[in-house]
């Protein structure tokens, strides 16, 4: 019997602090374009009392007012973003968290393009990264036993100068920044640094924020680069660490596989892999501003040559800035095209 009563007073009691127990419910969209204006607030699901409540987006703290807050958005980067709710209620506090998704605010700008010139290209070269410099190409190539770093004479396509990768290394993305050449490697965290001259090795970095290397490029201030996300990093040059990113998004939704990267006219252009696009987007917010469509250039190439359409595209930026000129080629294409982009009727 003393069991039996026993159990009854603790079934009673478990039951009385469930019914105590607070549900706080976090209210906000899952997705908004980042010209409106974000509401969120904090509601008990049986409608207890909350004493106040303090929202932060990531670190920063928002003004509230009573259970809610509604803020302008647009000085935020697109992209992920965690809502934090810190609850204060009968001397105690919870903290309840909810991601949200930052949209642009417009559709993308769609262009087409006109050929300028046509230049020929090593077909043999699986094209990695791309980069003008001081009238010639440089160029890094993938894949293991195969990568390499070189110097191309822009009119005839001809290899000048050729550094060969350890079998080790898959290349990737290149850029060339205050008279070093910087190269990615794919899966392997490392990047290297190079004499421009010689292209002697001077020495390794790690990057360990992002996932993988892929594209490179600067802004003249910072190395840029991407992981085949939607992310684009942001490298100090002296230390090479990553210190920050944004996040690539359209008015409806994020852009992954980002690839080959360039930076012209401060906007940052972006080959997808498998893709024959180019997205530009801005470097601040990560909206992506326009998208260049180039699947007609490779049925150009194709009247020529065969190629594998899931790996032989598009994926090549190079910018002459002295001239204004945009440089587009694709792995193992036997051509090379200088493009302009035209805004599409």
């Amino acid at each position: 019997m003393l069991n039996k009563s026993f159990v009854g007073i603790f079934i009673v009691s478990l039951l009385i602090s469930c019914k105590s127990e607070y549900k706080f419910i976090l209210n906000t969209p899952k997705k908004i374009q980042s010209n409106k204006e974000l509401t969120i607030s904090i509601s008990e699901k049986n409608d207890k009392p909350i004493d106040s409540v303090q929202f932060s987006i990531g670190s920063k703290k928002i003004k509230t007012n009573g259970n809610s807050a509604t803020l302008k958005i647009s000085d935020y980067r697109l992209g992920k973003h965690i809502i934090t709710a810190i609850v204060f209620y009968e001397n105690k506090t919870k903290k309840v968290t909810k991601p949200i998704y930052f949209m642009a605010d417009t559709t993308p700008i769609v262009y087409t393009y006109k050929i300028i010139n046509t230049y020929p290209h090593d077909k043999e070269a699986y094209t990695q990264g791309l980069e003008f410099h001081n009238g010639f190409l440089y160029e890094g190539t993938g894949r293991k036993g195969t990568s390499s770093i070189r110097k191309v004479a822009l009119k005839t396509g001809k290899v000048l100068q050729q550094h060969n990768l350890s079998k080790e290394y898959f290349g990737e993305g290149i850029t060339i920044f205050n008279n070093k050449l910087y190269q990615l490697t794919w899966q392997s965290g490392k990047g290297f640094v190079y004499n421009l001259e010689t292209f002697e090795k001077e020495k390794d970095f790690k990057y360990t924020k992002s996932r993988e290397g892929w594209g490179l490029t600067n802004d003249g201030e910072k190395l840029i680069k991407t992981d085949g996300t939607e992310r684009i990093w942001f490298l100090n040059p002296e230390t090479l660490v990553e210190e920050g990113y944004i996040e690539a998004y359209t008015n409806k939704q994020k852009v992954e596989k980002l690839n080959e990267l360039e930076y012209i006219n401060g906007k940052i252009y972006a080959n997808i892999w498998q893709k024959n696009s180019i997205l530009i987007v801005n470097p601040t917010s990560g909206k992506v501003e326009g998208v260049a469509n180039l699947n007609s250039l490779k049925d150009k190439i194709l009247q020529e040559q065969t190629l594998d359409d899931s790996d032989e595209v598009l994926n090549g930026i190079a910018y002459d800035k002295e001239n204004n000129r945009i440089f587009v080629t694709g792995k193992h294409w036997s051509k090379l095209y200088e493009i302009e982009l035209l805004i599409k009727d």
